[in-house]
């Protein structure tokens, strides 16, 4: 698979500020951004958050009726350096034949900014493909869609990262089966290469495990050397034997060895896992079995050896807090992005390592 992007064919977009509550706790921080008085329809899940290099932060999530509506738009918001609002969500990527979803923005070390997302063929994801725009002034304006993975079943969830050879590595995933409430066994976490040089994407490898596993998230430990956690395949019932999935690579991404369950459990919920700018890894999960509650981070100062040291972001008895997605900043601060409230909530809680530990 080899995809160029085409120059931007750009429409305009308008914003207006809105004002999101937030509390304070012990360096801890939390914003609702968005709920269901925002008229973009009750959904709005899941979100994605990255630092745009004006300080701006610039979000993304996909709304409309349900999950699983045949109308559904991804939305884009921003909060301007200093300003304590968001603007209004307008409508960034749209099919006006299909349903869309999972939208994922990052802005490369180039200043392009790349907002991927889904296009639903079907009933189900198993239908999917994915498309991207791109868009060279700082989210304010977008390129026509191009196709990234003609693929059925293929999705995004998480950002790409840069590795050390250059490339940017994308995070993808194949979901099989046509129920909408079990992951099948034959679902693999994969990945894709961008060379900036050439412009073109390259499919590299993908993680298999026996129960199947999705949504990769994924850090360089050290050059080569790359770590993923997945969402584990299976339905939702509650398990005690569901854990998050974990494989390596030691030639950037292109093969993977087969994913294992970890000894962080995984209520079939997404994760996120980077790498801090002190070197650290942070990872990110639901730390249960079932239901998504609490949400938890953890740390690892040996190269992702072990994690001695975790703490709830929020945990509250009969919650859901889903979908998280976290980046560091410029000033080293760590935010992360969230969904509440039956995935009708957006939001942006702020924190560093000190907190955690």
């Amino acid at each position: 698979m080899n995809t160029r992007f085409p120059a931007p064919l750009v429409f305009a977009a308008c914003l207006s500020l809105f004002a999101a509550p937030a509390f304070a706790a012990d360096g801890l921080t939390i914003e609702r951004v968005f709920g269901p008085e925002v008229p973009t329809g009750p959904y709005k899940h899941p979100a994605c958050l990255t630092e745009l290099d004006n300080g701006d932060l610039y979000l993304v999530y996909y709304g409309g009726k349900g999950e699983y509506a045949t109308d559904t738009t991804v939305y884009g918001s921003r909060k301007a350096k200093g300003s304590s609002s968001w603007s209004s969500p307008v409508p960034i990527a749209h099919d006006p034949f299909r349903s869309v979803g999972n939208g994922v923005i990052w802005q490369a070390p180039d200043g392009l900014v790349w907002l991927f997302y889904v296009v639903r063929d079907g009933a189900t994801w198993s239908t999917s493909r994915v498309q991207f725009k791109v868009s060279r002034d700082r989210a304010a304006t977008w390129s026509d869609a191009s196709v990234l993975s003609n693929e059925p079943g293929t999705m995004v969830r998480n950002r790409p990262i840069v590795l050390s050879d250059g490339h940017y590595l994308l995070p993808t995933y194949h979901e099989t089966g046509h129920d909408t409430e079990v992951v099948g066994p034959a679902s693999t976490s994969r990945f894709v290469r961008f060379d900036p040089k050439t412009n073109v994407w390259t499919e590299a490898g993908r993680i298999k495990s026996p129960r199947g596993n999705i949504q990769p998230a994924v850090a360089e430990v050290e050059p080569g050397r790359l770590v993923a956690y997945c969402r584990r395949g299976g339905d939702y019932r509650p398990s005690t034997r569901g854990f998050i999935v974990r494989a390596e690579s030691t030639d950037g991404g292109k093969t993977w060895t087969e994913g294992k369950d970890s000894s962080f459990p995984n209520p079939n919920a997404a994760v996120d896992f980077l790498k801090l700018k002190s070197g650290r890894l942070l990872l990110v999960f639901n730390d249960c079995f079932h239901g998504r509650t609490p949400l938890t981070v953890a740390l690892s100062s040996d190269g992702d050896k072990t994690y001695p040291v975790k703490r709830n972001v929020v945990a509250h008895p009969g919650g859901d807090f889903g979908y998280p997605i976290a980046l560091q900043a410029r000033d080293g601060s760590i935010h992360l992005v969230y969904t509440s409230e039956r995935r009708s909530v957006v939001n942006h809680a702020v924190f560093n390592e000190d907190w955690v530990k």
